[in-house]
């Protein structure tokens, strides 16, 4: 039988794949380091040319606002009220004749079934140039109304369905009405 005897005060020990581990991660680590700081100096850099444009807006921003201050005051003026007003009523008239009312009812025709009829209608533009429809139908049964507001709400050309009242037929009024507001598509 073999005995093994060291005899050295310390015994050998396998570390060098230690070692070598040791060393690759902490090459890996260190070249994620120096793209962290590549990273960081990248943003930093662009932080303060997005501080500049800020800065540079703001400036635009208020110098615009001084001058439509200016403007405003010089419009509201007692001896230019009058024009102020008759370009708000000449605006909101070209505002009311940019509906086109042959391609809304032409509109509207593709979209209503056949049975419910159009009692009245009025157009209404916002600030934003979005018309709203204040639309009252009239039919004989009450069934052919939802069946169009269905129709107005899956048309391209209509929105949202808004509901508001609805009358049942009366001797003066043989139909039953219903009266809603609805988004148009048009373009002005």
């Amino acid at each position: 039988m073999k005995i093994p005897i060291n005899i050295a005060s310390q015994p050998f020990r396998r570390d060098r794949p230690m070692i070598a581990a040791y060393l690759a991660v902490s090459a890996i680590l260190a070249i994620a380091l120096v793209a962290l700081i590549i990273f960081i100096q990248q943003n930093g850099q662009q932080l303060v040319g997005m501080h500049q444009d800020i800065a540079r807006l703001n400036r635009q921003i208020h110098t615009v606002s001084i001058e439509r201050t200016r403007l405003d005051g010089i419009m509201r003026q007692p001896q230019n009220s009058s024009v102020l007003e008759w370009s708000v009523l000449i605006n909101t008239l070209i505002y009311q004749k940019a509906i086109s009312w042959s391609l809304l009812f032409a509109d509207l025709e593709k979209t209503l079934p056949y049975d419910v009829k159009v009692v009245a209608l009025h157009p209404q533009v916002d600030s934003l140039n979005h018309v709203k429809l204040d639309i009252t139908l009239g039919a004989d049964k009450s069934g052919s109304i939802f069946s169009a507001l269905q129709a107005l709400e899956h048309s391209p050309s209509f929105g949202t369905v808004k509901p508001g009242s609805s009358l049942p037929p009366t001797q003066a009024e043989p139909l039953y009405r219903f009266r809603f507001t609805v988004n148009y598509a048009q373009k002005l």
